[in-house]
């Protein structure tokens, strides 16, 4: 009996200290992020924003009690280097869920592979198709591009601007944006002159610009997320294009603004609340998040936050709150939890997702901006 019971209790143990190992396993989380390449200005703030928001979860004491183990992958901003990339995180790491990537296009390229194993997906990236249709395994965190168009055109209607000509670049966000603001002008009875495109990699847009000029427009509005699209106010001024200037939510990096000089001032852009959090009221549901993130985020890097950088922030907290609410890192189980969050705050907005709505935010996710002497400020009514 003696030895039965000896033998009991070291099963006992050996049980205990099994799941006592099981439990204290790492959550695997793989990102991808354009942090080299034309799309950097997104990337580069991404991968330090996942960093340092991991490295603090984790010295609290991690996720449900386990930590994360992030695995970040630089797509150089290319879409085939993505794709190679998710098939690693998947197969080799067997990441829960990857975060990114940091553009449109490559997140087109890659959801289809992230669905088809059973990958929770997190986009960081903007255009509409990631997330309409809904695909079960693939969420993002940025703003949806219809409500950017409608936030332009409403302060369009509010200026008595009703001719514009449109210049977008061609890459992933460049071409979604370009199909939504020709789809949703007309709501706005606005018309689109002229819509051209432009190289993601030009270095002078005067030409395109030209042809803008000689349709007679009463705004221009640029949509891209590349280094270019700083340079779309010194060529207006350059050509005597004196019209107002607005462009998309993918302007929202003080870089940019800061690359595009004095001509820039005046240029107007729906974004969201981080690149004015210092002005918000203190009882703005947004604030704490937005201004605890903001201070991590200078203070170690001695840069300004950008929106792009707080995508991956979202990404995280929602992640993180999905594992909660699941009580489990199985695949199944958190997407269910994270299809069913509510009322979850992060940087672009309050989160509250669905079987029909994987991006969770909505119009009163934007404010509209303005630059002002290399800053931006939010726009006076």
């Amino acid at each position: 009996m003696r030895t039965g019971l000896l033998q009991a209790v070291a099963s006992l143990v050996v049980g205990v200290m099994a799941v006592s190992v099981q439990a204290a396993e790492p959550v695997k989380i793989g990102a991808i992020f354009s942090v080299t390449g034309p799309a950097s200005y997104l990337g580069a703030p991404e991968a330090r924003t996942a960093e340092m928001l991991v490295k603090k979860i984790n010295a609290s004491g991690g996720v449900d009690g386990r930590q994360i183990e992030l695995i970040i992958r630089d797509s150089a901003s290319k879409p085939e280097n993505a794709v190679s990339l998710a098939k690693q995180l998947i197969d080799e790491q067997q990441v829960l869920a990857i975060i990114g990537p940091s553009t449109s296009g490559e997140t087109m390229a890659v959801k289809g592979i992230c669905q088809e194993n059973q990958t929770i997906l997190i986009s960081c990236a903007a255009a509409e198709a990631i997330t309409t249709p809904v695909t079960s395994y693939v969420f993002k965190v940025a703003p949806k591009d219809s409500d950017a168009a409608r936030w332009i055109f409403k302060t369009m209607k509010e200026k008595g601007i009703a001719k514009i000509g449109v210049i977008s670049s061609n890459d992933g966000f460049g071409m979604a944006g370009k199909a939504q603001v020709e789809k949703i002008a007309p709501e706005f009875g606005i018309t689109v002159a002229i819509s051209e495109v432009y190289d993601k990699q030009e270095t002078d847009l005067t030409g395109v610009l030209t042809k803008v000029k000689g349709a007679g427009v009463q705004g221009v509005l640029n949509w891209s997320i590349v280094p270019a699209q700083a340079l779309v106010a010194k060529n207006m001024k350059q050509i005597g294009l004196d019209v107002p200037l607005f462009q998309s939510h993918g302007f929202g990096n003080i870089k940019y603004a800061q690359a595009g000089g004095e001509a820039v001032n005046g240029t107007l852009l729906p974004c969201g609340r981080i690149l004015v959090a210092d002005v918000l009221p203190q009882d703005h549901p947004q604030k704490a998040v937005l201004m605890a993130y903001k201070s991590d985020y200078e203070g170690q890097f001695k840069e300004d936050v950008s929106t792009f950088g707080g995508h991956p922030y979202d990404a995280l907290l929602v992640l993180s709150a999905a594992i909660k609410k699941a009580g489990s890192a199985e695949p199944a189980k958190v997407r269910d939890a994270l299809e069913n969050l509510k009322g979850v705050v992060g940087t672009a907005g309050v989160f509250n997702f669905s079987g029909q709505d994987h991006n969770g935010l909505g119009m009163d996710a934007f404010e509209m901006l303005t630059v002002k002497d290399g800053k931006f400020a939010l726009q006076q009514k």
